[in-house]
């Protein structure tokens, strides 16, 4: 496959392009801006890429090139690399199913929010090649075969394949089941992207439950996995009494506790020769300031241990934002 380079001394600012036709996508004229770099795509080949001025086009019309351009040498053996499970293969797109056609032949539609995704953010269309996964482990590669006015049908390419989890298991338990404006979703979004297997609602005498927002945070969930390239969702669990919670601290491996003013959470992990295979992030409203002193003697009886966040006082949020990157990163560290 060749793929043309322009030259830079041709190019005015705002200039207008044309790409040719690139397996078989037909030619675009594109106004942009001068002064990109050639980017390796696919294999090595180099297109000329817009600038700034041009950027949400151009994800979308470079997504979809990598979606078409499948001819390579891995496709064609039939039998894609799946040497890292959490990244797209050859640049394919990933959408979420929840019932995961298991066999070759098999044909999956994608309705909702996955079809608005696909049809018209990425706008993929008939032969465009993508992936599916079901947030369990399993992701199977498929081909658009039809488009209808609210259904988009994909025809599977392969067998599925599922996959354990690996590395830290690390469950995040936080009282933010009242928090507002926002800051609920961001939590839950960030946790996913960190690599959380679980988040639980925690409800402590200063912190309640307001409404049930269990079906937002699904699609938060998601859309999180997806943009992640995670193959094993978050789960999020249902919100739980702080007393109801006790039994699984006392079982966890490890259990940590923000606290304010305690031992730096990084010299604690550092002291623990199994801190890289995960246990409990504990985060009380507001990073752990307002866990009431019963419900702290409660946790270190369990067998908590407590762990500071720095000098600042945090909301529930950040601390478990802290909490969770702090964990994954000395895991990461401690598996090098």
């Amino acid at each position: 496959m060749a793929w043309g380079l322009l030259d830079p001394a041709l190019l005015n600012a705002r200039s207008r392009l044309t790409f040719a036709t690139v397996s078989g996508l037909q030619a675009s004229s594109l106004p942009f801006s001068a002064g990109s770099l050639p980017t390796p795509l696919n294999g090595g080949h180099s297109i000329w890429c817009p600038t700034q001025a041009f950027g949400p086009f151009w994800n979308c019309f470079r997504t979809r090139l990598c979606a078409r351009a499948q001819s390579s040498s891995e496709y064609a053996a039939g039998e894609p690399s799946l040497s890292c499970p959490d990244k797209p293969r050859g640049g394919l797109p990933r959408f979420h199913v929840d019932v995961l056609p298991t066999s070759q032949g098999m044909v999956a539609q994608l309705e909702g929010d996955e079809f608005w995704h696909m049809t018209k953010v990425l706008r993929l269309g008939v032969n465009d090649r993508l992936e599916l996964f079901d947030g369990r482990g399993g992701i199977v590669m498929g081909k658009v075969v039809r488009i209808d006015r609210n259904v988009v049908h994909v025809a599977i390419k392969e067998s599925a394949r599922i996959l354990s989890p690996s590395g830290p298991s690390w469950h995040v338990a936080a009282a933010f089941g009242s928090l507002k404006g926002g800051r609920g979703d961001w939590l839950v979004e960030k946790c996913t992207e960190l690599g959380a297997t679980t988040l639980t609602p925690l409800l402590t005498h200063r912190s309640i439950a307001s409404g049930d927002r269990s079906e937002r945070f699904q699609r938060l969930i998601v859309a999180a996995t997806k943009q992640c390239q995670r193959l094993h969702a978050m789960e999020l669990r249902k919100p739980t009494e702080f007393q109801s919670f006790l039994p699984q601290v006392v079982s966890a491996k490890v259990a940590l506790l923000a606290i304010a003013e305690a031992t730096p959470m990084v010299k604690v992990l550092s002291g623990l020769q199994k801190n890289s295979q995960g246990g409990i992030l504990l985060i009380g409203p507001e990073g752990g300031q307002y866990f009431t002193d019963e419900e702290v003697k409660l946790l270190l009886d369990a067998g908590a241990l407590q762990v500071g966040l720095g000098p600042r006082r945090l909301r529930v949020e950040t601390a478990a934002v802290a909490m969770l990157a702090t964990a994954v990163l000395m895991g990461e560290n401690t598996a090098l």
